[in-house]
């Protein structure tokens, strides 16, 4: 069974369900019985036309589910109109059925919310890691997403805004696990950019692509992470970098800057160092100034801190972090960090091993127990 490929086609068939009238929760349903019924009937591959199929498979339990409900009679009317089984014509809706999932019904977090578990492919856990909320509450914020849509006519797209929201957030997920996935946020907002001229568009894809080119550095081969500092620079993908800095380079022009331009600036100073050593630390923590300004974000202001203390020395960042909270997402992995940079090696292994206890994935953890290792025994020598 070809996971990748049903994933892949999934937003679009979801798309058609919607544009031939079916209300968004109930399309959604429908296709979700679809791949339960691929899963079964496909078990070594899938048909000549992939997609045509679950297009008629879901069409068809949508159609079910209407007539089974009396009190939804005006979808007889719908139901007139089934398509005979055949080829679906090969469109790509994806990022239509971003925008018709950022409805104006919805506030912009409930819509991001939505377009993320339904269209996004993320499940609950992973977006409620990405909002810094626990699992539970955007499970309830995902129900009533849906329930303020059911039976509302996806015919009024949402705000560019929202949509940029989640491109970069399923990038994100993306980036720290499946490539796959931040290879198509890319696509996707390669197509937004070509459609819409806005330069926080731009920024958006520049920081995908600057952050994208390292990816074959980031990890070894058995899935240890490898910081920054110690990846392998000549191994990083010039050619994306060269193209994401000339594509924020003309969005700054503009002088309409947005946080994902902000965030792009960073990444550009970051990939345009020869060395971790000659990277320009204090342009980069004025870049996190103004993204402070534009987001007042506190993960933000955490990663400020870390750049702080490479910018003006650990003591300095530290006291930048005593400043946030310590509940905040790697807080205690950048306080280990500084804490190290400043020779403190007994409180930054202690502090590396409870970071390690907190960490949301498993190469994470991996790492970070081994930095409280590493300084164990250097100390124990």
């Amino acid at each position: 069974m070809d996971e990748a490929l049903l994933r892949r086609l999934t937003p679009n068939v979801l798309a058609v369900l919607v544009r031939r009238g079916a209300d968004f929760a109930a399309a959604e349903d429908a296709v979700q019985d679809a791949l339960v019924e691929a899963f079964r009937r496909w078990p070594d591959g899938p048909p000549r036309d992939p997609r045509g199929w679950l297009v008629t498979v879901a069409w068809r339990k949508f159609l079910d589910q209407a007539r089974s409900d009396t009190a939804r009679r005006r979808r007889e009317d719908v139901a007139e109109q089934e398509p005979a089984p055949g080829p679906a014509p090969a469109v790509d809706d994806t990022l239509q059925l971003y925008f018709l999932c950022a409805h104006p019904s919805l506030t912009p977090s409930s819509a991001t919310a939505l377009t993320l578990r339904a269209v996004g492919g993320l499940t609950t856990r992973q977006i409620a890691r990405a909002y810094l909320v626990p699992e539970a509450t955007m499970a309830q914020r995902v129900s009533r997403a849906k329930r303020t849509v059911a039976g509302v006519r996806f015919d009024q797209p949402g705000d560019v805004a929202t949509v940029l929201r989640v491109l970069y957030l399923v990038f994100n997920e993306g980036y720290s696990g499946d490539v796959d996935l931040a290879a198509e946020a890319i696509r996707l907002t390669r197509q937004l950019a070509a459609r819409i001229d806005h330069p926080e568009v731009s920024g958006l894809l520049a920081l995908m692509l600057l952050h994208h080119a390292r990816r074959a550095t980031r990890t070894t081969s058995d899935g240890s992470l490898v910081p920054l500092a110690e990846q392998d620079r000549g191994r990083w993908d010039t050619a994306s970098i060269a193209e994401g800095i000339g594509i924020l380079q003309a969005a700054l022009a503009r002088d309409r800057l947005g946080e994902f331009q902000a965030q792009a600036a960073i990444a550009a100073l970051h990939a345009d160092a020869p060395t971790a050593e000659e990277t320009d630390w204090t342009q980069i923590v004025e870049w996190y100034d103004e993204l402070t300004r534009l987001t007042d974000s506190p993960v933000v202001r955490l990663n400020r801190a870390v750049a702080v203390g490479e910018a003006d020395g650990p003591r300095a960042g530290l006291a930048a972090l005593a400043e946030l909270d310590p509940a905040l997402p790697r807080h205690t992995a950048a306080a280990a960090y500084l804490h190290e940079r400043g020779g403190e090696q007994a409180t930054a292994a202690r502090l590396y091993a409870e970071a390690a206890h907190k960490a949301s994935n498993l190469a994470e953890r991996d790492y970070l127990t081994r930095q409280a290792a590493r300084l164990n025994t250097r100390r124990g020598n």
